[in-house]
């Protein structure tokens, strides 16, 4: 299924708390998804994947790209596979 995602956006997001990227807000198969920073996730996998094929780059963060929500939903996620 990786190989087929069609991946058009990526753009880090910055955690508001620590000021270290906290995951990446990308445009993948038409969906806006915040994709955690884990190598294990299918999508993040992928973006890391075209990165080193050259066909992608991930921009910076900047400071309207919502950390606040991303991060409740890190926590959300964590919670949820412990």
């Amino acid at each position: 299924m990786g190989d087929n995602m069609n991946i058009t956006t990526a753009q880090y997001i910055t955690d508001i708390l620590s000021g270290n990227n906290s995951g990446v807000k990308a445009t993948i198969d038409g969906q806006e998804l915040l994709v955690p920073l884990d190598p294990a996730n299918r999508h993040y996998a992928e973006i890391l994947k075209q990165v080193e094929a050259g066909t992608l780059t991930i921009a910076d963060a900047d400071e309207l790209n919502h950390p606040l929500i991303f991060n409740s939903l890190n926590c959300r996620q964590s919670i949820n596979t412990v």
